[in-house]
């Protein structure tokens, strides 16, 4: 007598290549889901260290190179010159649904030959100033056709690596989203870290319940009716 699970005169009887591909299936959509579930995470613990970051003293940057990881998300403050025909625009922003650019000017750090990318607007002005706000470090996370155009000052991403040698400058290892009034007529509503998260959570329940859909499909599919002669 054949074997197999019975249920109301059907046995589970899945074909081999049906198995395979619900089998890469689920793998699939639960791998997609679990990333989702791990960027809402890693939102939320930036925002959680920027919060705490916010509590602690302002830091002050130096004239000499630093490492970014005593600064980064902290609240920073440099006194400097703007270097206004340095300027960079970072193409693609979008802010309360409107495209735009973000205004980048390197500023040379009062006392040495240091230079530190605040990103801040337009109206660059070269006189003395004070600049606070958050240290940030340029996002890696993108993809290139091809290196961007050093002949003007329009960007897709800002490689600070790249910009320090086309510029011969010394600059610092992160970006000073600024936070300091100035009268430039900017707008300055920086995103939250934990912006997104349950877009992201959204995202990983949608896969779960793919991967849950597949398993019933499968089984569902896999019943097949007993034929008599089979006992």
């Amino acid at each position: 007598m054949p074997g197999g699970l019975r249920f109301i005169g059907r046995r589970f009887r899945p074909g081999l290549a049906s198995g395979i591909a619900v089998t890469v299936f689920i793998a699939l959509t639960v791998s997609l889901g679990n990333w989702q579930t791990r960027r809402a995470e890693e939102k939320i613990d930036a925002a959680r260290k920027l919060a705490q970051a916010m509590r602690n003293a302002v830091l002050s940057v130096p004239s000499a190179p630093v490492d970014s990881a005593g600064f980064e998300r902290r609240r920073v403050s440099v006194r400097g010159h703007f270097v206004a025909r340095s300027t960079l625009f970072l193409d693609n922003q979008v802010l309360r649904g409107i495209a735009g650019y973000r205004v980048l000017t390197p500023l040379s750090i009062e006392g040495g030959d240091m230079h530190i990318f605040v990103d801040r607007g337009v109206a660059t002005a070269e006189d003395l100033r004070i600049v606070e706000g958050i240290a940030m470090l340029p996002s890696r996370r993108f993809v290139e056709l091809g290196p961007d155009s050093s002949s003007g000052p329009l960007r897709q991403n800002l490689v600070l690596e790249r910009e320090g040698k086309r510029l011969a400058l010394k600059l610092q290892p992160f970006v000073i989203e600024q936070t300091s009034e100035a009268p430039d007529g900017l707008t300055r509503a920086w995103e939250r870290p934990d912006a997104g998260v349950e877009r992201n959570r959204g995202y990983a329940l949608q896969w779960y319940a793919f991967a849950l859909l597949a398993v019933i499909l499968y089984v569902a599919v896999g019943f097949k009716r007993v034929d008599s002669s089979e006992g």
